[in-house]
């Protein structure tokens, strides 16, 4: 009788936990998108939110068609984390709005000027161009002479991140630029126009130097959600939005395809 009972209660509390289990695993929330830049080393790493990331890839992209060196992109990185964690805000200080938090009473443009992610870029580039020396200048006080922010100190907490993510965007740095776990669906945006906008030119695939194919590979990884795209391959490694990670290395030959997901019909 006493085995009888110890085997209900081994039975009832085998039961109990794969309830336990089956509970858990049920409830357990999906892995949510995400962007990552990682160090050449693979040492340090930083995450961004998709809608970060394509913000993020429009000021390289806009830095990369004026001829801005890294340097110049680690300064516009940093300024619009400081300014706006990255996001486009329709608002904010005053009449402050935008990734850079630029103000139409300040000069900046309009409202509709400021918060088009293009010209704000721009904006900042020409603006930044402008100051002396500003090459030689740390990214704070670059920052700081072009925003004349009221914290002229709080751009340097952004340094570290955005040193690695613009180099990842620049290609400085090779195959160091991901996005995971997204839901690629057809395009809700026109690949060439938005090339044409934010490089200057929309002659994306085929061959390249190693920095401009690296460069443009992660422009599109940082754009795959809008563009629809699933599979970007370039100097024989491949990244896809299935798996979320650059492939081991292949052939090096300086090519570069992407994959769109098809329209319905």
């Amino acid at each position: 009788m006493r085995a009888l009972r110890f085997g209900v209660l081994f039975a009832v509390l085998v039961l109990v936990a794969g309830g336990v289990v089956w509970f858990v695993l049920s409830t357990r929330k999906p892995s949510q998108p995400a962007c990552v830049a990682t160090t050449a080393d693979g040492a340090s790493s930083y995450r961004l939110t998709p809608a970060q990331a394509q913000n993020a890839g429009t000021i390289a992209g806009v830095g990369l068609r004026l001829g801005m060196p890294s340097h110049a992109v680690t300064v516009a990185l940093a300024t619009a984390l400081q300014e706006s964690k990255l996001y486009n805000l329709t608002g904010g200080d005053r009449d402050s709005a935008g990734l850079f938090q630029q103000r139409p009473s300040q000069g900046w443009g309009t409202l509709e000027d400021v918060t088009d992610p293009v010209y704000a870029a721009g904006a900042f580039y020409n603006r930044l161009r402008q100051q002396k020396n500003w090459a030689q200048l740390t990214v704070t006080e670059a920052a700081q002479q072009v925003q004349r922010s009221g914290a002229p100190d709080a751009y340097a907490q952004w340094e570290p991140e955005a040193r690695v993510v613009a180099g990842a965007l620049t290609g400085e740095t090779s195959a160091t630029f991901t996005c995971q776990h997204l839901t690629v669906a057809p395009a809700t945006a026109n690949i060439v126009d938005v090339a044409n906008d934010e490089l200057g030119t929309a002659v994306l695939s085929g061959r390249h130097d190693a920095a401009r194919g690296w460069a443009l590979s992660s422009w599109l990884v940082a754009n795959a959600v809008r563009f629809g795209l699933d599979k970007v391959t370039f100097d024989g490694r491949t990244w896809t939005a299935a798996d979320g990670n650059w492939s081991q290395p292949g052939t090096a030959d300086g090519m570069l395809s992407l994959h769109q997901v098809p329209a319905a019909s």
